[in-house]
């Protein structure tokens, strides 16, 4: 969980995904068509990744992946980062993280 914490406060937009992931690949295209630059955490290529799927199973992601943090704050999973998009409050978020500038 510590891991976790750390990783998700270094940059202001963290996603930790799976490569082979569908809703993954599609979280991180909206990020990257907003201008933004995400650190993201492949837990399928991190030795650790199992430790930190559990980790973000216990914060109530499930599934674990896509687990989106901004601001060093978990936003949650696919779902919550659509109906931010949706109704208009991540962009505001982005900008409040230091993640977009517009």
């Amino acid at each position: 969980m510590d891991r976790v914490g750390k990783l998700a406060s270094q940059k202001a937009v963290v996603i930790f995904s799976k490569s082979s992931c569908c809703m993954c690949h599609a979280i991180k295209r909206l990020f990257y068509e907003q201008g933004v630059s995400p650190m993201v955490h492949e837990l399928d290529e991190d030795s650790r990744g199992r430790e930190m799927e559990w980790a973000l199973m216990r914060l109530g992601c499930n599934p674990a992946v896509p687990a989106v943090f901004i601001g060093g704050k978990f936003v949650g999973s696919a779902n919550n980062v659509m109906t931010l998009q949706v109704n208009g409050s991540l962009k505001k978020m982005l900008k409040d993280a230091g993640a977009i500038w517009l």
